[in-house]
């Protein structure tokens, strides 16, 4: 009985983890056995990086929140527990960009947070 090697399907696995591997250098890229381990690795990274780009823009938009909130002379957490006293419901992304873009609303906010002690 002849030996079968996978033919046309190994053949399309292979040059679908060779296109994902498109761009790395030298064996990365060309070789199958090595493209495999780097093209594995690079979807790891990928996977987890999806998860930590919402930590750091967490971040990022809590640190653009304080500078604001402090520049007129409260500290962060006053502020967004008054936020949460006064039913304002705007999330962080929303109160970051306010802060960056449009001053004057953002401390018209602050004050009816102080106000609303």
């Amino acid at each position: 009985m002849p030996r079968a090697k996978g033919g046309f399907k190994a053949k399309r696995y292979h040059k679908k983890v060779l296109e994902n591997a498109k761009g790395y250098y030298g064996a990365r890229s060309r070789l199958y056995r090595i493209a495999t381990q780097v093209v594995d690795k690079a979807l790891i990274a990928a996977y987890k990086d999806r998860r930590l780009k919402k930590r750091e823009f967490r971040a990022l938009w809590i640190a653009r929140i304080n500078a604001a909130v402090r520049s007129l002379n409260m500290p962060y957490g006053q502020f967004m527990n008054g936020l949460k006293k006064a039913n304002v419901n705007l999330n962080r992304k929303a109160l970051a960009d306010m802060a960056c873009n449009d001053f004057e609303t953002f401390s018209k906010l602050v004050e009816q947070v102080k106000t609303n002690k």
